[in-house]
């Protein structure tokens, strides 16, 4: 292990600051094609055990890919974090070279955590990068056309012709979305697709979802995709302090999907209907009840995805 090479690289738009465990200076290419060729030679000849970045926007992907494809080992991890560990090494500073030199430190961690492969992991190949790239502009095409439509309630009439034509515009271009997006499913989800969608209460939009951002599911067991997602309980509890539990982190943009279609579930799935009244009927709150339809809906759809099998209520049950 004392002979193993570890590399931190820290993420800009333009840069890539690169920190190796064997060598006491940093060094810096730019973030792009000759650049990422320039570094993946250097990091062959390295052979690191393991090479970290933190997930910086997007900027970060090109280098995962390029490094992962030169078959090195990566991981990308969440800001917050190499953050968290840079301050618990005692690194209060922040430059370029500093974090570059702490990614490394973690990726040390990380090699000898007993279940590092949560942490390397295949990246999205092109079908799928395809797929998220369009689940987040339809994203971005609802936000959008959500603000306009709440900039109505207040503009001045001679601002509201406008606000109505970019409202319009919105809405084609949603539609365009969404028939895009579908498109795409058909042509390479089409029955894990079709699986899903036959659970009351998940439609399209959360198929594509939970297709683009979550594809462990069905590959993963229960509690762990739970984890991934971010909604497994979490204990507080230190000393005498007992607290609720609570959930967080995890993929927040797949938690939201699952919230909406739990919503829509309690109500027309019969399953997580008697489910939630249920817990409603044992003096849970309505907030605490929905968490755990939450966790039980996403259990049926991993469920689903491993089998390949289409909704049957009665292997759903208790």
């Amino acid at each position: 292990m004392s002979d193993s090479v570890f590399v931190g690289i820290d993420v800009s738009s333009q840069t890539l600051e690169v920190a190796s465990s064997s060598q006491t200076k940093t060094w810096q290419v730019s973030n792009d094609a000759a650049g990422l060729d320039s570094l993946v030679s250097r990091l062959l000849d390295l052979k690191p055990a393991l090479a970290v970045l933190e997930a910086t926007g997007g900027y970060e992907f090109e280098a995962a890919c390029a490094l992962q494809a030169a078959g090195l080992a990566v991981a990308v991890v969440n800001p917050r974090t190499a953050r968290d560990f840079a301050r618990a090494m005692g690194a209060l500073a922040k430059t370029d070279a500093l974090d570059a030199r702490m990614l490394a430190a973690f990726a040390r961690v990380l090699h000898q955590h007993p279940e590092r492969e949560r942490f390397v992991k295949p990246l999205a190949d092109a079908e799928l990068q395809r797929l998220q790239a369009l689940v987040l502009r339809r994203r971005q095409l609802v936000q959008m056309s959500t603000a306009e439509r709440q900039r109505m309630r207040i503009a001045h009439a001679a601002a509201r012709p406008s606000i109505e034509r970019v409202i319009e515009f919105l809405k084609a271009e949603l539609a365009d979305s969404d028939a895009e997006v579908a498109a795409h499913i058909q042509r390479h989800h089409a029955e894990l697709a079709a699986a899903l969608a036959s659970v009351p209460g998940i439609g399209a939009a959360s198929v594509a979802v939970l297709l683009a951002e979550l594809p462990e599911l069905g590959k993963l067991d229960r509690r762990r995709v739970a984890a991934l997602v971010g909604v497994a309980p979490l204990n507080r509890d230190s000393g005498q302090m007992r607290g609720q539990r609570s959930i967080w982190g995890g993929r927040a943009d797949v938690r939201r999907t699952l919230y909406m279609a739990t919503l829509t579930a309690v109500r027309h799935n019969a399953v997580l209907k008697v489910h939630y009244e249920h817990l409603l009927a044992a003096g849970k709150r309505k907030k605490v009840a929905l968490v755990a339809c939450m966790r039980k809906l996403l259990t049926m759809l991993n469920a689903i995805a491993k089998k390949g099998t289409t909704w049957d209520p009665s292997l759903h049950i208790a």
